[in-house]
């Protein structure tokens, strides 16, 4: 074997690096494969369109079954997003033996599990590092590098936009809407930020690192998602007088065979090192019952970033063909798929209510969180801006969920109490 020919799907962003790559690194690819890695085709919506990149345009092509149906083409690298198409696509390249290599979080968090069966049918590889936190190599980590650990914990930041917009506003006082503009002229954030902000492109990360961690086939339903469009400028800065930075964090945990995996704004303390990432990076912790704590962290998206990461995911592919062991990457989910209650759902929170300025008020409230066993770490009482109330802001020590959500509805009860105005997670100590 000279040459491996790859089919190339998308030449936006990521597939302009992947080209620059392959082309940069020639040299350095062909010495540790043994083998030139050669661009036979590439799958574009506009083959006339002005390029970023030099290449050969009789690669170009608008129809995907010169890809898939191409005997010469081993690989398809997809980096061209979309889902039910996409899908499609790939499938029938499943079928007709060609190996997968994708940036695709969002096809593999709704259809990665029946690819997977698929691409063992056919002995065949599918590889996805580049999904996750760009050119952090998270999955090969969860897979290799700590598949001997029992993986107890991932934590992280995974998105770069709402990252972005989080470090705006806690470090210039930005309002959310303001930044996200911001963010957008940048090219951070898409004109329809609705994934990023809202916590679905999020989720859809961590549902792929709490299935590979725990070796459980969980859905995106199961994960709990809160985006950041209702966190103020005054939640911040009363987290900051509490000694806190807020971040969107992702959490997925398992204790005695039950999982849980949420994204939401999250309260860390301010020396904690997931609150010193700042603006587009990411950073994932992973917690292991034999090595203990990890941290990985580096850019979450870009052009080059995530074309290293998929181009070492298609090397890893090429090393699999010259050793003929492609199709053994996918083992079947270890456990059955079982969810923590609520009620085994631990974590410590934030509160902040808007409440009637009078004599026996904060005792009042006191008194429902004390009839659910809440108890407090930290609390604040200050003026708010209407006369007559006050605005309570209180860190409980660790409680469960059904606790959090009895008091909570407890609160709404009582005549003291104008509002709840927010409430996040606390994490990253007791």
């Amino acid at each position: 074997m000279d040459t491996v020919k790859i089919g190339l799907c998308g030449l936006g962003t990521v597939g302009t690096g992947v080209v620059k790559v392959l082309d940069d690194h020639k040299a350095r690819i062909r010495h540790k494969l043994g083998c030139n890695v050669e661009i036979v085709k590439v799958l574009v919506n506009d083959v006339n369109k002005p390029r970023d990149v030099v290449i050969d345009m009789n690669w170009l092509t608008d129809n995907p079954d010169e890809l898939v149906n191409d005997e010469e083409i081993e690989v398809i690298v997809e980096v061209m997003g979309g889902i039910e198409g996409t899908n499609q696509l790939l499938e029938q390249a499943l079928k007709n033996k060609k190996h997968i290599v994708t940036a695709n979080k969002d096809l593999m968090a709704l259809h990665g599990q029946r690819l997977h069966r698929l691409a063992k049918e056919n002995n065949c590889d599918i590889l996805y590092d580049a999904s996750i936190a760009g050119g952090i190599p998270i999955v090969r980590t969860l897979v290799d590098g700590l598949a001997s650990d029992h993986i107890e914990k991932v934590m992280g930041i995974v998105n770069g936009t709402t990252n972005y917009i989080m470090t705006k506003m806690t470090q210039e006082g930005l309002a959310f809407e303001d930044v996200l503009k911001e963010a957008q002229k940048l090219g951070f954030a898409e004109a329809d930020p609705s994934a990023d902000v809202d916590g679905l492109d999020a989720a859809r990360k961590m549902l792929l690192l709490a299935n590979l961690a725990f070796k459980m086939e969980l859905n995106l339903d199961d994960v709990t998602v809160k985006g950041i469009r209702q966190v103020s400028q005054e939640d911040i800065n009363f987290a900051k007088s509490l000694g806190y930075t807020i971040k969107l964090i992702g959490i997925a945990s398992i204790k005695d065979c039950k999982a849980e995996v949420t994204v939401e704004p999250t309260l860390l303390p301010k020396d904690h090192p997931l609150s010193l990432v700042n603006n587009e990076f990411n950073a994932v912790f992973v917690h292991g019952e034999a090595v203990g704590e990890t941290m990985f962290y580096g850019p979450g998206a870009g052009s080059l970033p995530t074309a290293t990461a998929v181009v070492s995911d298609l090397m890893e592919v090429i090393r699999n063909i010259r050793l003929g062991i492609n199709g053994h990457s996918y083992i079947r989910p270890q456990f059955e798929r079982k969810l923590k209650a609520d009620n085994e759902k631990f974590s410590r929170h934030f509160i902040r209510l808007d409440v009637e300025d009078e004599a026996g008020a904060f005792q009042e409230i006191t008194n429902v969180f004390s009839d659910h066993d809440v108890s407090f770490a930290k609390i604040l009482q200050l003026p708010a801006e209407k006369k007559g109330r006050a605005e309570i802001v209180m860190i409980t020590h660790q409680i469960s969920q059904e606790q959090l959500l009895k008091s909570l509805q407890s609160l709404k009860s009582l005549n003291v109490v104008e509002r709840l105005i927010s409430h996040y997670r606390v994490d990253g100590e007791e």
